[in-house]
């Protein structure tokens, strides 16, 4: 748990082995531990069930939200038989290089400042300090409940303590207003979970971080640690299209604020990802942790060096998306043409591309740009779409002249022959035609080169197993289902998609990567961008072929 902002240091670290936990356990050591979350919501609702009894915790970090205050809401109850639990809580704030001095006050709460920020927590009054721990176990009879309220903030907390039956009942009632039905998908609870993950993962600036954690590994020891605490242009502009298909407004309208503003500050030298307050993305740094197992600790992402074009043309598509449904306003319109200037004076130049790799002119991130001003050029006037319309044909050109492969498909670039899933995209977003012979050669490619019981890896790193160098991508999976779909082969697009979703964990989030042999879930959690495929591919399977 990071705070005040999801870039700043953790006061709970204990993943990454770091100090710092709050943890709720039977005192029985033989229990079986289940979850769920409540239908749309990130309540979360964990169960264990002990050789005596039941027992019961329900968490939440409290809605409506403030900027520089996290409220965590526990609440614990036995439901059936005698379930004994221990409550251990430890703060350490900035990875443990600060320390939360917490005293008792006369009304039993727990009050302390430490690290610049100011924490109050009600519930424990008879726990005990042990190892610079706070320690204490209950015992409830089945249905009396225990509370536990911990508040966090970088401004000074208010004198009157916090109403836990009220702060349970405004956050209920703020997801039950935020969230969608979903009536229009083939899997409506998944897909409202992943709403809520979307929402969730948004910050009050309407900027989504990547991921909610760092540095779990993408593949044991293979030295792919990274931090996804950040808002990723590319990142946004997916949740927005996914929140543009099932109608989740809330997500396309913060979207669309996010990316505005940081094209109309930044113009040309638009950076890939941002921190939720729209500053800089840190460089990377280790922390002096073991790191979670198979993994290392990296804080700051080396994203902040690169130039993506691809970003211009997803937040044209973005744009044109809000512009569908009248949601984009006369104060956005000098965000579209920043977006259109940078691809006119950049789309020649070498990028990092969308799995930011070494520089190259690849062609993925041109034609995104191709279908980002075919988009946008249809609410233009005619002078201007016109010239919009032209700039996309000479991209898509020159794509053609130089990165077609003898096979007839989209290739990497012009100097890398091999096949990419992410040239499933341009089809997708209508760069081309679904029907273009380059885009059926295209997904004829990935199916035999890159398809794999079900699953979808990025490109081959070499002649060996794809799973040799990495795990499958589901955001890959879910765009091969959306292929499929465009393609009227409506079994395939079903079957990839049962196979993606399923590709979570017990909680029904899922990460970047899907280790296929070992079947277990890589990297960092939950991972935005494939909760936003998987959105996107529910609504848009309910729907008819649109190739």
């Amino acid at each position: 748990m990071c705070a005040p902002q999801w870039h700043d240091p953790a006061v709970f670290s204990s993943l990454i082995d770091g100090p710092g936990a709050f943890a709720v356990t039977p005192i029985n050591p033989r229990y079986v531990w289940e979850g769920h979350y409540d239908d749309g919501t990130l309540i979360w609702n964990s169960r264990w069930v002990t050789t005596e009894g039941i027992v019961e915790c329900r968490e939440a970090l409290a809605m409506p939200g403030d900027p520089s205050t996290a409220v965590l809401l526990r609440t614990i109850r036995v439901i059936s038989g005698t379930a004994p639990v221990r409550i251990l809580f430890q703060a350490k704030p900035g990875f443990g290089r600060d320390n939360l001095d917490l005293s008792r006050n006369d009304d039993g709460t727990w009050s302390g400042v430490g690290g610049g920020l100011s924490a109050r927590l009600s519930g424990l009054g008879r726990a005990h300090v042990m190892d610079d721990m706070l320690r204490q176990d209950i015992d409830l009879l089945p249905g009396d409940e225990h509370h536990l309220v911990f508040e966090l903030s970088s401004k000074a907390l208010p004198a009157r303590l916090p109403d836990s039956a009220l702060l349970w009942a405004d956050t209920a009632d703020a997801w039950a207003a935020s969230a969608p039905r979903m009536n229009g998908s083939v899997a409506p609870e998944d897909a409202r979970l992943a709403h809520a993950v979307l929402r969730g993962l948004t910050s009050s600036t309407g900027a989504m971080v990547a991921a909610a954690t760092m540095g779990l590994p993408e593949r044991e020891a293979g030295k792919q640690n990274y931090d996804y605490r950040y808002a990723w242009i590319r990142d946004q502009c997916f949740a927005g299209l996914a929140a543009d298909a099932s109608g989740a407004t809330d997500l396309l309208d913060s979207s669309v604020r996010f990316v505005g503003g940081r094209l109309l500050a930044d113009g040309p030298e638009l950076q890939p990802a941002y921190t939720v307050t729209g500053g800089q993305v840190p460089d990377e740094e280790r922390l002096d942790f073991a790191g979670y197992p198979g993994g290392t600790d990296t804080v700051g992402n080396w994203v902040n060096g690169q130039f993506q074009l691809d970003i211009f043309g997803e937040a044209l598509l973005l744009f044109s998306a809000a512009a569908d449904r009248d949601r984009l306003d006369k104060a956005d319109w000098p965000d579209v043409e920043v977006a259109v200037r940078a691809i006119e004076a950049k789309w020649t130049l070498p990028d990092a591309g969308m799995w930011e790799l070494k520089d190259d002119l690849w062609t993925h991130s041109r034609l995104m740009c191709v279908a980002g001003l075919k988009a946008i050029a249809r609410h233009t006037p005619a002078i201007q779409s016109g010239r919009w319309e032209s700039l996309a044909d000479r991209i898509l050109a020159d794509a053609s002249a130089t990165s077609v492969h003898p096979s007839g498909r989209w290739q990497r670039s012009a100097s890398d022959h091999r096949v990419d899933a992410a040239l499933l995209l341009p089809a997708i977003r209508g760069a081309l035609p679904v029907r273009d012979p380059r885009s059926l050669a295209t997904a004829a490619a990935v199916r035999k080169e890159l398809l794999q019981d079900g699953y979808v890896y990025r490109f081959r790193h070499g002649p060996g197993q794809l799973a040799e160098a990495e795990g499958a991508f589901l955001l890959c999976g879910f765009n091969l289902a959306l292929t499929e779909h465009q393609e009227g082969n409506i079994v395939d697009a079903f079957r990839l998609f049962e196979r993606n979703r399923a590709a979570c964990g017990s909680p029904g989030l899922f990460t970047e990567e899907f280790d296929v042999g070992q079947r277990q879930l890589r990297g960092n959690f939950p991972q935005a961008f494939v909760h936003a495929a998987m959105l996107e591919t529910a609504h848009r399977l309910a729907g008819p072929p649109t190739g």
